[in-house]
C-alpha cells in the first residue's frame, strides 16, 4: 500500500464557533435546527474533495449531562464527539491539544472548521509542508491571524461544500465571474 493510501483527514469541529458565527453574524438570532449546517454533507464533501478518507471529531462543551440526542445523531452520521467539560474554553483546549498530537504524525491531513484566531499557532505548526491543512467556516469571518498562515486551504461552509439546505442571507465579496445579477433583482 502507498503513502498516499494510508493517509487520513482528520477534520476538527468547532461546532460551537460556526453555530456562534451563524446566530450572531449572518442571521441575528439564534439558527433554528433547520438553518444549521448539514455536518453529514460536511464529511461526504471533504471526503470527496481530499480523495481520503476523514476522520471527524465533533468538540462540544457540556456540563454534567450528556446531550444524548445530539450526540446520537453525530455518531449515527460518522463523528466521534469529544464531550468536554470543565472550566474555560473546553472546546478550544481540545482542539488545540488534538492538534498538536497531529502535529506529531506525518499521516494526518487536517481540516479545522471554525474562524477562531486561537488555532493559528497549531495551524502555524500544522502547515508544514508535510500534509494538507485547510480551514472550513464562513470566509468572511475567519481570523485575518488564519488567513495568513502559507500553505492553509480555505473552504466555505456554504458555497463551497454545501453545507446548507437554503441560501444563507450573507453579504460578501463576489468575483465578478461569480456575480449573477439575478441574485438581486
Amino acid at each position: 500500500m502507498d503513502a498516499a493510501a494510508e493517509r487520513s483527514t482528520y477534520l476538527l469541529v468547532d461546532g460551537e464557533n460556526i453555530d456562534a458565527t451563524l446566530g450572531t453574524s449572518i442571521l441575528g438570532h439564534r439558527p433554528q435546527p433547520e438553518q444549521r449546517p448539514r455536518w453529514n454533507a460536511l464529511l461526504e464533501r471533504v471526503e470527496e474533495l481530499w480523495d481520503q478518507p476523514v476522520k471527524g471529531l465533533f468538540f462540544l462543551a457540556v456540563g454534567s449531562d450528556l446531550p444524548a440526542s445530539f450526540v446520537q445523531a453525530l455518531l449515527a452520521i460518522g463523528y466521534r464527539p469529544v464531550p468536554l467539560s470543565g472550566p474555560g474554553k473546553v472546546v478550544d483546549i481540545g482542539i488545540q491539544r488534538t492538534a498538536d498530537a497531529l502535529a506529531e504524525r506525518d499521516d494526518a491531513d487536517v481540516v479545522l472548521v471554525s474562524h477562531d484566531g486561537d488555532f493559528v499557532p497549531q495551524v502555524r505548526e500544522l502547515a508544514d509542508g508535510r500534509r494538507r491543512v485547510g480551514i472550513i467556516g464562513f470566509t468572511e469571518f475567519v481570523n485575518a491571524g488564519l488567513r495568513q498562515v502559507p500553505g492553509v486551504e480555505f473552504l466555505d461552509l456554504e458555497y463551497d461544500v454545501g453545507a446548507f439546505t437554503s441560501r444563507l442571507p450573507r453579504v460578501r465579496v463576489i468575483p465578478i465571474d461569480e456575480f449573477d445579477p439575478l441574485e438581486f433583482i
